[in-house]
């Protein structure tokens, strides 16, 4: 079973590769023709269907969250701004240009000669995110004997290493191909001393960087700053309840919406406080603690068990199991080939 499912995710893979480029063509050659508008935003929406689509193409969580992250979220943000005129989309980028940006989680940048000189760090964190994913995995074999928080604190790690991973290979690759960088992802989140500190700039910096001209601005230009902090939330909360049911397949639970409100709001109060010049603001040695155990508190509470609920741990486990498989059959092929090769030799 785990071979076919392997072989299906490497043909759908191709396939989809190929929609998505068409795609992006068709989507640059609009956007080169029709002015920003009603018009242009109309030529894009099929393209932005199609890729809210393309994760139901694969059977495997690990390929429906990353193209559900990287296409259905961040590359339908990207077009939608493009069919205004605005975000890091531009018909004149050249084509190869244009698919990267459009279909990777981050926007790409012309590399500087202070980059260019300063040493790649991208191989040493594929290094020691591939090193420690592993061990969480087979950590996930003892989850029955684990206590709640132990399991939650285990997922935690899970996430930001995989996150870790995927970005830091993402970075070789294009730096590699195109030799273009990309903006930081994160920024010492551990440093955070204020939900909006951690939030817009310092955590996961590519869907602020989206959110921000696509919900905030808007809103608030209209309804005042209060209102575009809580739409912003709203928004990424409706967001990753789509990412988790492309993930696991299971009904919304509404305990992700409803972290991302109870952020939004802390953090709307948070800069109704700032404003007020002189009131007292706790010094940075505590409000450091306590922004990151506020965002761990709320997280056990809320966000990560969606993910337990949904079995997350024992898809990724019967996943990674199956890869096992695939490449004990890889290595008896490749003996055996070797071994055929020797006997004619």
């Amino acid at each position: 079973m785990a071979m076919v499912l392997t072989d299906g995710e490497v043909g759908a893979l191709i396939k989809v590769s190929a929609a998505v480029w068409v795609a992006m063509s068709y989507a640059r050659l609009a956007a080169a023709r029709l002015r920003p508008g009603a018009l242009r935003l109309l030529a894009l929406l099929p393209v932005v269907a199609l890729l809210c689509a393309i994760p139901f193409a694969f059977s495997t969580s690990t390929f429906r969250g990353t193209s559900g992250f990287f296409l259905a979220w961040l590359g339908s943000f990207k077009l939608l701004l493009l069919g205004a005129g605005i975000g890091p989309l531009d018909p004149s980028l050249r084509l190869s240009h244009f698919v990267c940006s459009a279909t990777l989680p981050v926007k790409l940048r012309r590399q500087s000669k202070e980059k260019s000189q300063a040493p790649a760090r991208g191989p040493a964190r594929i290094l020691l995110s591939g090193a420690v994913i592993p061990g969480v995995i087979y950590a996930y074999q003892f989850k029955s004997s684990m206590g709640r928080y132990q399991l939650l604190a285990l997922y935690s790690v899970h996430i930001y290493f995989s996150l870790d991973l995927l970005l830091a290979t993402v970075h070789t690759v294009i730096h590699d191909l195109l030799g273009m960088e990309m903006e930081p992802q994160v920024d010492r989140p551990y440093l955070a001393s204020s939900l909006r500190d951690f939030w817009g700039r310092r955590w996961n910096l590519m869907v602020p960087s989206i959110l921000r001209p696509s919900v905030f601005r808007p809103v608030r230009a209209r309804l005042g700053n209060a209102a575009g902090v809580h739409a912003t939330f709203l928004v990424s909360g409706l967001m990753h309840e789509l990412m988790f049911y492309y993930i696991m397949r299971s009904a919304p639970s509404g305990e992700v919406t409803a972290f991302f409100l109870l952020h939004g709001a802390c953090a709307a109060a948070e800069g109704w406080w700032a404003s007020h010049a002189g009131w007292w603001r706790p010094p940075r040695p505590a409000a450091v603690p306590l922004t990151l155990a506020f965002v761990a508190g709320t997280g056990f509470w809320l966000f990560l068990p969606a993910m337990v609920k949904g079995g997350l741990d024992e898809m990724v486990l019967r996943e990674c199991q199956g890869m096992v498989v695939l490449m004990e059959q890889a290595a008896r092929r490749l003996a055996g080939a070797t071994d055929l090769v020797s006997s004619t030799m």
